[in-house]
């Protein structure tokens, strides 16, 4: 009996955890893997909460790789679902669990049907933060199976169910988190001349630093900043002595993002000196933009066009991944999966069609396997 791709996306859905922390998630992979027929032309290695697959090819001449990302966001799930994530405050809200679930489903197949060139399945936790993608590039146990080429897929809620899109060149942006705090004096509300405020001291910066893209920027290199939670205060009557900002920036190009980043630190050291405050700032995760490659991305293209899916060339996106890193050192490429959901990424309603799970799985499949 095989593999039931929804049941196992319905088990995978309701135990999202965060990066570096996917202890159940490696543990139901690691179980399912263990019940495939086959199992005896696969290696597998773990790398801290990830796995690594290696499906040994019958004649192989090199290796392509397959990554999929693990971790949940910290998100309160509001789907309805009857299968909702049993994690307090944490939602596969970016649909790895589909993620997952298209992989497990290829290793079943090309165990099934072995492929001529050995192909390694990536298990890659913590994309959504703080970044799995870079240090596992660099580890001993990714290096032993390093790759002649890599290629992904991520959900796409724009597009109808089953629609691939894809482009040569940049798909995703640059990006990277924003944390600042201020330090200033708190007091009385009646005495705000004894203390130094720092929600007017937050509020004026981020109303500053909308000028960055308007002004800092050239028209024709797309920038985006976004300041989504400020923390601050303990009750209406108290001026606060402390505020936190936390956003994101995103880029199209590495040079862009320099530019703001550095902006941003001109308006921080503005603030400090206007506002009689200190303040800190942690750019936290930072993504290289996901850039696919002509030659591999071309033939990707071709191939779906003569397998007759709908296929759509796209234009680049504001999205961040950590796939791009991946993409820097080895040739490959990523490509949207439509899924057909009212609701986008990272919404707590996110409900993603599944029946895109057995056509991705279908198109991986064949397409590791053409040539064989």
């Amino acid at each position: 009996m095989g593999l039931d791709l929804i049941a196992t996306r319905r088990q995978l859905h309701q135990i999202p955890e965060l990066g570096f922390q996917e202890i159940k998630t490696q543990a139901l992979i690691l179980t399912t893997l263990d019940q495939f027929e086959g199992k005896e032309y696969m290696t597998i290695k773990r790398w801290r909460t990830g796995v690594l697959v290696k499906i040994h090819g019958k004649q192989p001449k090199r290796t392509i790789a397959y990554r999929t990302d693990i971790d949940g966001l910290p998100i309160q799930e509001k789907t309805g679902y009857a299968f909702q994530s049993k994690h307090e405050g944490q939602m596969h809200a970016c649909g790895h669990d589909f993620h997952m679930t298209i992989a497990l489903g290829v290793i079943e197949n090309l165990l099934k049907h072995r492929p001529k060139d050995d192909v390694v399945i990536v298990f890659q936790p913590a994309e959504e933060g703080p970044g799995g993608a870079l240090p596992l590039l660099h580890s001993d146990e990714f290096n032993a199976w390093r790759p002649d080429e890599i290629f992904a897929l991520h959900v796409a809620p724009e597009y109808p169910t089953g629609t691939i899109a894809t482009r040569e060149g940049l798909l995703f942006a640059n990006t990277s988190e924003l944390f600042i705090d201020f330090k200033g004096k708190g007091g009385h509300a009646a005495y705000p001349h004894l203390a130094n405020d720092m929600v007017v001291a937050a509020s004026h910066f981020i109303t500053q630093i909308q000028s960055i893209i308007s002004r800092r920027l050239d028209p024709l290199n797309a920038g985006v900043v976004t300041i989504g939670k400020v923390t601050s205060g303990t009750k209406q009557n108290i001026i606060a002595d402390s505020a936190r900002v936390e956003g994101t920036l995103r880029a199209l190009n590495p040079e862009t993002m320099q530019v703001m980043k550095e902006a941003i630190q001109a308006h921080v050291a503005g603030i400090e000196t206007a506002f009689s405050c200190r303040a800190t700032i942690d750019f936290g995760s930072n993504y290289y933009q996901v850039h696919n490659h002509s030659e591999q991305t071309r033939e990707f293209i071709q191939y779906c066009r003569d397998h007759d899916y709908d296929l759509v060339i796209c234009k680049e996106a504001m999205t961040g991944e950590d796939f791009g890193y991946f993409l820097k050192e080895i040739p490959g490429f990523m490509f949207w999966l439509g899924v057909s959901s009212e609701a986008g990424l990272h919404d707590a309603h996110f409900q993603p069609d599944e029946a895109a799970i057995e056509t991705a799985v279908k198109l991986v499949t064949a397409y590791i396997s053409r040539g064989a």
